[in-house]
Protein backbone atom coordinates (compact mmCIF):
# COMPACT_ATOMS: atom_id res chain seq x y z
CA UNK A 1 0.00 0.00 0.00
CA UNK A 2 1.15 3.57 -0.58
CA UNK A 3 2.96 4.84 2.48
CA UNK A 4 1.37 8.28 2.57
CA UNK A 5 -1.65 10.01 1.11
CA UNK A 6 -2.93 13.55 1.42
CA UNK A 7 -6.43 14.01 2.80
CA UNK A 8 -8.14 17.06 1.27
CA UNK A 9 -10.35 17.47 4.33
CA UNK A 10 -10.18 18.71 7.90
CA UNK A 11 -12.65 15.99 8.99
CA UNK A 12 -11.33 14.32 12.14
CA UNK A 13 -13.70 11.43 11.53
CA UNK A 14 -12.22 10.66 8.11
CA UNK A 15 -8.66 11.01 9.42
CA UNK A 16 -9.49 8.61 12.28
CA UNK A 17 -10.83 6.01 9.83
CA UNK A 18 -7.62 6.25 7.77
CA UNK A 19 -5.46 6.08 10.93
CA UNK A 20 -7.33 3.00 12.17
CA UNK A 21 -6.59 1.35 8.83
CA UNK A 22 -2.86 2.12 9.07
CA UNK A 23 -2.90 4.59 6.17
CA UNK A 24 -0.47 7.40 6.85
CA UNK A 25 -2.13 10.72 6.15
CA UNK A 26 -1.12 14.34 5.75
CA UNK A 27 -4.10 16.67 6.20
CA UNK A 28 -4.39 19.48 3.66
CA UNK A 29 -7.94 20.95 3.69
CA UNK A 30 -9.24 22.01 0.27
CA UNK A 31 -11.24 24.98 1.62
CA UNK A 32 -13.71 24.58 -1.26
CA UNK A 33 -16.82 26.73 -0.74
CA UNK A 34 -19.27 23.84 -0.72
CA UNK A 35 -22.36 26.04 -0.50
CA UNK A 36 -21.58 27.85 -3.75
CA UNK A 37 -20.98 24.53 -5.54
CA UNK A 38 -24.19 23.02 -4.14
CA UNK A 39 -26.30 26.04 -5.12
CA UNK A 40 -24.87 25.98 -8.64
CA UNK A 41 -25.46 22.24 -9.08
CA UNK A 42 -28.96 22.39 -7.59
CA UNK A 43 -29.85 25.05 -10.21
CA UNK A 44 -28.92 22.44 -12.81
CA UNK A 45 -31.20 19.90 -11.06
CA UNK A 46 -28.24 17.72 -10.04
CA UNK A 47 -29.11 14.79 -7.77
CA UNK A 48 -27.60 14.54 -4.26
CA UNK A 49 -25.35 11.74 -5.57
CA UNK A 50 -24.00 13.91 -8.40
CA UNK A 51 -23.41 16.76 -5.94
CA UNK A 52 -21.51 14.44 -3.59
CA UNK A 53 -19.35 13.10 -6.45
CA UNK A 54 -18.62 16.60 -7.77
CA UNK A 55 -17.59 17.93 -4.38
CA UNK A 56 -15.29 14.96 -3.66
CA UNK A 57 -13.60 15.43 -7.04
CA UNK A 58 -13.34 19.21 -6.70
CA UNK A 59 -11.67 18.90 -3.27
CA UNK A 60 -9.18 16.26 -4.43
CA UNK A 61 -8.33 18.07 -7.68
CA UNK A 62 -7.85 21.45 -5.97
CA UNK A 63 -5.34 20.10 -3.45
CA UNK A 64 -3.57 17.77 -5.92
CA UNK A 65 -3.03 20.66 -8.36
CA UNK A 66 -0.99 22.41 -5.63
CA UNK A 67 0.91 19.34 -4.41
CA UNK A 68 2.43 17.59 -7.40
CA UNK A 69 3.12 13.86 -7.68
CA UNK A 70 1.18 12.94 -4.55
CA UNK A 71 -1.99 10.92 -4.13
CA UNK A 72 -4.78 13.15 -2.78
CA UNK A 73 -8.05 11.85 -1.34
CA UNK A 74 -11.17 14.02 -1.41
CA UNK A 75 -14.49 12.98 0.11
CA UNK A 76 -18.02 14.25 0.54
CA UNK A 77 -21.14 12.90 2.22
CA UNK A 78 -24.74 14.00 1.81
CA UNK A 79 -28.17 12.83 2.84
CA UNK A 80 -30.70 12.12 0.10
CA UNK A 81 -34.27 12.32 1.39
CA UNK A 82 -36.53 11.43 -1.55
CA UNK A 83 -34.24 13.34 -3.91
CA UNK A 84 -33.81 16.34 -1.59
CA UNK A 85 -30.24 17.22 -0.67
CA UNK A 86 -29.66 17.55 3.07
CA UNK A 87 -26.28 18.91 4.15
CA UNK A 88 -24.57 19.06 7.53
CA UNK A 89 -26.24 21.47 9.98
CA UNK A 90 -24.64 24.81 10.77
CA UNK A 91 -26.63 25.45 13.94
CA UNK A 92 -28.52 23.48 16.56
CA UNK A 93 -31.81 24.79 15.17
CA UNK A 94 -30.84 23.52 11.71
CA UNK A 95 -29.93 20.15 13.24
CA UNK A 96 -33.38 19.98 14.85
CA UNK A 97 -35.05 20.89 11.53
CA UNK A 98 -33.10 18.11 9.76
CA UNK A 99 -34.04 15.53 12.40
CA UNK A 100 -37.71 16.55 12.05
CA UNK A 101 -37.47 16.03 8.28
CA UNK A 102 -35.89 12.58 8.68
CA UNK A 103 -38.23 11.59 11.53
CA UNK A 104 -39.97 8.29 10.78
CA UNK A 105 -38.63 8.17 7.21
CA UNK A 106 -36.13 6.31 5.08
CA UNK A 107 -33.17 8.18 3.60
CA UNK A 108 -29.90 7.46 1.85
CA UNK A 109 -26.52 8.48 3.20
CA UNK A 110 -24.22 8.92 0.19
CA UNK A 111 -20.44 9.06 0.57
CA UNK A 112 -18.26 9.79 -2.44
CA UNK A 113 -14.49 9.60 -2.58
CA UNK A 114 -12.07 10.71 -5.25
CA UNK A 115 -8.35 10.13 -5.61
CA UNK A 116 -6.49 12.69 -7.72
CA UNK A 117 -2.93 13.25 -8.79
CA UNK A 118 -1.46 16.39 -10.37
CA UNK A 119 -4.85 18.08 -10.50
CA UNK A 120 -6.82 15.27 -12.18
CA UNK A 121 -9.02 12.47 -10.88
CA UNK A 122 -7.49 9.00 -11.24
CA UNK A 123 -10.12 7.00 -9.31
CA UNK A 124 -13.48 7.53 -7.65
CA UNK A 125 -16.15 5.57 -5.82
CA UNK A 126 -19.56 6.30 -4.36
CA UNK A 127 -21.26 4.16 -1.74
CA UNK A 128 -24.74 4.40 -0.23
CA UNK A 129 -26.34 3.27 2.99
CA UNK A 130 -30.08 3.10 3.61
CA UNK A 131 -31.32 4.23 7.02
CA UNK A 132 -34.83 4.27 8.44
CA UNK A 133 -35.31 6.62 11.36
CA UNK A 134 -37.75 5.75 14.12
CA UNK A 135 -40.52 8.23 14.95
CA UNK A 136 -39.78 10.60 17.80
CA UNK A 137 -41.52 13.50 19.50
CA UNK A 138 -39.90 16.94 19.37
CA UNK A 139 -38.92 16.62 23.03
CA UNK A 140 -37.19 13.28 22.36
CA UNK A 141 -35.27 14.81 19.44
CA UNK A 142 -34.30 17.80 21.59
CA UNK A 143 -33.06 15.43 24.30
CA UNK A 144 -30.97 13.52 21.74
CA UNK A 145 -29.42 16.78 20.48
CA UNK A 146 -28.66 17.91 24.05
CA UNK A 147 -26.35 14.88 24.42
CA UNK A 148 -24.29 15.72 21.31
CA UNK A 149 -21.36 18.12 21.60
CA UNK A 150 -21.07 20.98 19.10
CA UNK A 151 -17.92 19.44 17.64
CA UNK A 152 -19.68 16.16 16.89
CA UNK A 153 -22.89 17.81 15.76
CA UNK A 154 -21.16 19.77 13.00
CA UNK A 155 -18.76 16.98 12.03
CA UNK A 156 -21.40 14.42 11.15
CA UNK A 157 -24.64 14.36 9.20
CA UNK A 158 -26.61 15.12 12.43
CA UNK A 159 -26.17 11.63 13.83
CA UNK A 160 -23.18 9.70 15.14
CA UNK A 161 -23.77 6.17 13.99
CA UNK A 162 -21.06 4.77 16.28
CA UNK A 163 -22.52 6.57 19.31
CA UNK A 164 -25.88 7.96 20.41
CA UNK A 165 -27.09 8.16 16.80
CA UNK A 166 -27.49 4.40 16.40
CA UNK A 167 -30.56 4.56 18.67
CA UNK A 168 -32.34 6.86 16.22
CA UNK A 169 -32.80 4.11 13.65
CA UNK A 170 -35.03 1.08 13.25
CA UNK A 171 -32.98 -0.12 10.26
CA UNK A 172 -29.44 0.51 9.01
CA UNK A 173 -28.34 -1.18 5.77
CA UNK A 174 -24.87 -0.37 4.60
CA UNK A 175 -21.28 0.00 5.62
CA UNK A 176 -20.66 1.88 8.87
CA UNK A 177 -17.55 3.59 7.49
CA UNK A 178 -19.62 4.84 4.55
CA UNK A 179 -22.13 6.31 6.98
CA UNK A 180 -19.27 7.99 8.85
CA UNK A 181 -18.07 9.50 5.56
CA UNK A 182 -15.38 7.24 4.11
CA UNK A 183 -15.98 3.88 2.34
CA UNK A 184 -12.56 2.66 3.45
CA UNK A 185 -12.78 -0.90 2.08
CA UNK A 186 -12.90 0.31 -1.53
CA UNK A 187 -10.19 2.91 -0.88
CA UNK A 188 -7.91 0.21 0.52
CA UNK A 189 -8.61 -2.07 -2.45
CA UNK A 190 -7.53 0.73 -4.79
CA UNK A 191 -4.46 1.71 -2.76
CA UNK A 192 -3.32 -1.91 -2.52
CA UNK A 193 -3.19 -2.04 -6.33
CA UNK A 194 -0.84 0.96 -6.33
CA UNK A 195 2.01 -0.73 -4.44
Amino acid sequence: MLSKIILASKSKVRKNILDKNNIEVIVEPSNVDEDIVKISLLKENASPEIISKNLAELKANKVSAKIQDKIVLGADSVIDLDGELISKPESRQEAMDILRKLNGKMHLLISSVCISKNGSMIWNHTDKATLIMKSFSDSELAEYLSKISDENLYAYNVYQIEGEGRNLFSSIKGDEDTIMGLPIKKIKEYLNLQK
